[in-house]
This record gives structure tokens, C-alpha cells and sequence, in this order.
């Protein structure tokens, strides 16, 4: 028997002093070293143009033009979007250190190209066309170019799979060890390899180091935002929700900000790690989740928190407030000595029975839609065209707006039919793309579409995904979700390395055909508005049982009585004890039900 804590939070209050507290100066700010290293790779590696290095023409005493290089040395070619333009990879096979074919060349200067020349592969390395002295990446310094110019895709590959490999060990971490350490860990192996990439000297350390952050990524952002939904009342999760996802926002934006202040791929990797040491003074504030606690019926710990809880809120709990919980737990023959063996869960747990697989199979499809679609669209900006800076920038600031629209709609539709409109929205635009490949400005407006779209289910999946699976599996849940989500992230690159610019349109007709069908879905999971959060997998089970398909159209729920909430909740959980093993009903406080 475990204790719901959304029973006690109405007495020690469900967004007081202390969680607002928590919520903007803990596990927020907690959440900003995902976004910088998950994106800041981008611009490390990022390609400027180039072209064959002409030694004899590009010397510096030498006063050649740029366009009378190019005219004089590199061939015209078609490039794989079926456009003519100069060659990056090869030069014409001249001799430029003899002065009379320079004169020559200089006297035909209106008219060097000829496809009649003999062409060779560039002999003496590449001349990067950079827009500034100071931008160096990973590309320019170890010239990964023409034979080598997968290598970044491919370290965008492996940064996935690390992450992939990193969020499902770090999910049990989470839920075994508790909320608290699991953070520390994340911080302290992210920092390590974020730092030591300043430094590397070669391709291969450096891409060493990138697997190393990518590793921790997504895990150092779900557990702030596990915690916060976790220490608030039911009617508040909204709130958090969005707030977590404006400040994930915010920091995309200020990371434009930071690597287009900061172009030096070197200082910018200290610039986006360094600041995220202060958080491990975190270790002083960073509290244990006091629901996790209760799970795992560690009632004196959690007492403990819930109990400063209360004091900083202005709540005042009678002395004996906890043991009328305790008796009735013991009664209930579970072990209250944490120092024995607790029970141990894993992901067969999530589809041991028939309604909680069949949520986990939603949830997890859905997910994999969602992250593919947000982070193929984040990858898609700079090819916008204009300053890659800008567009990543206004990548960010397009997402700010559906915060507007999810205030409102998330607590009158409810989670379903806004995270359906949002996958619908967002995915007819992806298509319509097809019709207007040659239109900047029609395609630019579908874009922003689509980012609103998919920026809007982005936040509202996580919530009701933490919602819909019980306490004891909540971080394993989301932890196998993230890591299906994180599988099309990893192919995205690929398909746009490989990919022609009509085939540059296909993962845009994929991800719309993945949204729109993630949207139907969405609409046969239950609704999680104003319901109590499963804790045991019985309630987990019991959640959204009888929910058919003549309640999937049904939007704007009710604010239920909670009271006869929990005491339906009860009643089905003693009529089904096929399930699992009825629980023992509690002795609630008379201040606790009368709050509800």
C-alpha cells in the first residue's frame, strides 16, 4: 500500500511558497543544459562554403579577386539538387606558378571555365569562404569536407544513440535510486565530457565527447520536469507544464544568441558548458521527490520534506498528522523499514496487463512522432536559407506563441483534444509542403506552422504521459517512451545527408503522415484533466479502463468531486482483484477531505 500524495498536498498546499520556489529557481533552471547541448553541435560542425585552396593564387601578396580564382580554377559542376554551380571538391589541372598562363588567364579573365580543361581533386586542401575571421568549427579545423563530409552527420547520428542508450539507463536510475541523485549524475558526467570538448585535438576525441554528452541529454531535462509535476497539485500541472516548455524555449533563443556572440567552436563549447557548474550547488536545495518517497514507502523520509513543505507554505500539520498513515501501512503488511528490500519494477511491468500496454503502445508511438518531428523540423531551420544564427533564433521565437494557445485550451479541451488538434495542425502543414517546394514564402509560413504544431505537442505529450503512468513506473515510462522518440532523430540526419532537394521534402511528407496519424491516436488514450495521479500499477491498470470509442470524441471534462473520485477509485480496485491484490483503504484526516 502506498500513500497518494495528492491527498496530502490540499493540507501543506498544491502550489504554495515552496513550490513556486522550487519550480522557478530549482528545477526550471535545471532544465536550460538540455537545450544547449542538444543544439549547440549544429554550429560546432557547421559547413561554411568552400572551395579548392590554390596556392598560387591565393597567396597573400597577391591581389586576385575572389571571382577571378574561382573562374580560373574550379569547374563548373551539377550539384545533386540539379543545379550548376562551382565545384567544392575539384579544381582545373593548371599550372598557376608559371607568370605567362597567369597573364594569359588574366587577359581572358571574362572567360576562364572550359569544360575542355582536365580536372583533379583538390591538391593542396580547402579555402573556407567563412563571413568572419573569428568562426572556426570542427569542419574547417580538421577539413572534413568532400570524402570526409559525412563525418558530421554521422556525429549527429552517434549523439543520438548515445542518448537513445542514455535516457533508458538513466529511467531506471531515476526511479530505483531516486530523483535527486539521478540529477547529480546526469550533471556531473555532462559537464565532464561538454568540457573536455573544448579541448580535444583530434575528430575522433572530440566526437568521443560529443557520444559522452549526448549520453546524459535527455535525461537532465526529464527529471526537473518529473520533479515538478511530481511536487504539485493536480489543477497546477498545466501550469508547470508550460512554464518548463517557455523556458526550453527561451533557451533555444539564447542559444542562438550565445553561439552567434561566440564563433569559435572551441569557447563556444566552454560557453555553453561552463555556467551549468553553478548547479551543483544545487546538492544544498534539490529536494527528494516527496511522492517517489511515498512510493517507495519511505514514510519518515518523506515526512521530512513534506513537512518543510508545509512550513514554508504556511501550513501548520497537527503533530500526530503522519501516523495514522504509518498504522494503516503496517496494517497493510508492507515493509516501512527502508532498509529491506522494496519492491522492484521494470518495463514488463508496463505491459503486464492488457490496459496499461495498451496506453504504454499509444504513448510511446506517439512520442517517437512528436521528437521526430520537432527535433527533423529544428534541423530543417537553416536550410531556410539567410544566416543560420537567425533562422535557429527565429526557430526558437516561432514557438513562444503556442504557449498562448495551450494556456487556455489545455485546461478547458483537456489533454487529448489539444494534443490531437496541435499533431493535425501541425502535420497538414508538413504536407502541404509538396504543393510549394519553390515558394520560400508559402513554404516559410507552413514552417512556422509546423513548428507551432508540433512546439505545442511537444508539451502537452510529457504531461499527460507523466499523468498517465503510475508513480512507481513514472520515469521508466517516459524513459522507454523518449528512447522510441529518439529513433527517428537519429535516421533524420541521414535522410537529409543522402537526400536530393526534392527528396528533401519526403521526411517533411513522413513526419506529416506521422503527426496526423499520432493525432488520431491521441484522441483513444484518456483523459487526464483534473484526475489524481496513478500511483501503484493496479490504479495504473484501472486508469482508463472502460474507456471505449464512444468517449473518444467527448472534449472539455468536468472538474470532478475528488471525493467520490477516490472512493470509485477504491470500489474498482476491490472489485478487480484479478488485477493485482486489493489495497487496504486509508484513514484520511478530516482537514485532507474537507480540502477535497
Amino acid at each position: 500500500m502506498t500513500i497518494d500524495f495528492d491527498l496530502i498536498l490540499p493540507d501543506v498546499g498544491e502550489y504554495g511558497n515552496y513550490q513556486k520556489l522550487m519550480v522557478w529557481f530549482v528545477f526550471l533552471p535545471g532544465m536550460i543544459p538540455c537545450g544547449f547541448h542538444a543544439y549547440n553541435q549544429l554550429f560546432m560542425a557547421t559547413q561554411p562554403k568552400f572551395r579548392c585552396l590554390i596556392p598560387d593564387l591565393d597567396l597573400a601578396d597577391r591581389n586576385f579577386t575572389e571571382e577571378f580564382i574561382r573562374n580560373a580554377s574550379i569547374p563548373f559542376v551539377m550539384n545533386k539538387d540539379g543545379r550548376w554551380n562551382f565545384s567544392s571538391c575539384s579544381m582545373y589541372s593548371r599550372n598557376y606558378s608559371v607568370e605567362e598562363d597567369l597573364t594569359v588567364l588574366l587577359q581572358a579573365s571574362g572567360n576562364l571555365s572550359s569544360s575542355d580543361i582536365p580536372t583533379v581533386p583538390c591538391q593542396a586542401g580547402w579555402k573556407f569562404q567563412n563571413n568572419d575571421q573569428e568562426t572556426t568549427t570542427v569542419v574547417t579545423e580538421w577539413e572534413l569536407v568532400c570524402d570526409k563530409d559525412f563525418y558530421p552527420t554521422m556525429a549527429l547520428v552517434l549523439f543520438g544513440i548515445s542518448g537513445l542508450i542514455g535516457n533508458w539507463i538513466f529511467g531506471y536510475i531515476q526511479d530505483s535510486m531516486g530523483r535527486r541523485p539521478a540529477f547529480f549524475i546526469y550533471l556531473l558526467i555532462e559537464s565532464i565530457f561538454a568540457i573536455a570538448t573544448a579541448f580535444a585535438p583530434t575528430f575522433g576525441i572530440w566526437l568521443a565527447c560529443r557520444i559522452g554528452v549526448g549520453f546524459t541529454v535527455p535525461a537532465i531535462m526529464g527529471t526537473p520536469f518529473v520533479m515538478a509535476i511530481e511536487l504539485v497539485g493536480p489543477s497546477w500541472r498545466t501550469h508547470v507544464a508550460l512554464l518548463a516548455n517557455v523556458v526550453y524555449s527561451c533557451t533555444l533563443c539564447l542559444l542562438g544568441v550565445v553561439v552567434w556572440l561566440v564563433r569559435d567552436w572551441r569557447q563556444m563549447s566552454l560557453a555553453t558548458s561552463l555556467p551549468f557548474l553553478a548547479f551543483f550547488f544545487y546538492w544544498w536545495v534539490l529536494p527528494e521527490s516527496p511522492r517517489w518517497l511515498l512510493s517507495q514507502n519511505r514514510l519518515a523520509e518523506a515526512e521530512v520534506e513534506i513537512r518543510k513543505m508545509a512550513r514554508i507554505n504556511k501550513r501548520s500539520l497537527p503533530a500526530g498528522y503522519f501516523n495514522q498513515f504509518k498504522t494503516n501501512v503496517e496494517e497493510s503488511g508492507d515493509d516501512m523499514d527502508s532498509s529491506r528490500s522494496q519492491p522492484t519494477y521494470g518495463a514488463l511491468d508496463l505491459v503486464k496487463t492488457p490496459n496499461m500496454a495498451r496506453k504504454t503502445a499509444i504513448v510511446t508511438f506517439i512520442w517517437f512522432t512528436v521528437t521526430s518531428v520537432y527535433v527533423g523540423l529544428s534541423y530543417y531551420a537553416p536550410a531556410l536559407g539567410g544566416n543560420e544564427y537567425l533562422n535557429f533564433l527565429l526557430a526558437g521565437v516561432a514557438e513562444l506563441p503556442t504557449y498562448f494557445f495551450l494556456w487556455p485550451t489545455m485546461d478547458r479541451w483537456g489533454r487529448r483534444w489539444t494534443l490531437c488538434f496541435s499533431m493535425i495542425l501541425g502535420g497538414v502543414a508538413c504536407l502541404a509542403t509538396l504543393s510549394f517546394q519553390d515558394d520560400y514564402v508559402v513554404m516559410l509560413v507552413l514552417y512556422c506552422v509546423g513548428k507551432f504544431g508540433i512546439s505545442s505537442a511537444f508539451v502537452v505529450l510529457p504531461l499527460m504521459a507523466s499523468e498517465l503512468y503510475p508513480t512507481v513506473v513514472r520515469g521508466i515510462g517516459i524513459s522507454i517512451s523518449g528512447v522510441a522518440g529518439m529513433l527517428g532523430p537519429i535516421f533524420i540526419p541521414l535522410i537529409n545527408y543522402l537526400g536530393t532537394e526534392s527528396l528533401m521534402v519526403l521526411p517533411l511528407m513522413i513526419m506529416g503522415g506521422l503527426m496526423v496519424a499520432g493525432g488520431l491516436c491521441a484522441l483513444t488514450l484518456p483523459e487526464t484533466l483534473h484526475q489524481h495521479l496513478p500511483q501503484t500499477l493496479e490504479e495504473g491498470e484501472l486508469f482508463g479502463k472502460d474507456f471505449g470509442y464512444k468517449q473518444w470524441l467527448t472534449c472539455c471534462p468536468p472538474r470532478p468531486n475528488r471525493r467520490e473520485h477516490g472512493k470509485d477509485v477504491a470500489q474498482r480496485l476491490a472489485e478487480n482483484s484479478d488485477v493485482a491484490k486489493p489495497l487496504v483503504s486509508l484513514t484520511i484526516p478530516s482537514s485532507v477531505t474537507s480540502a477535497i
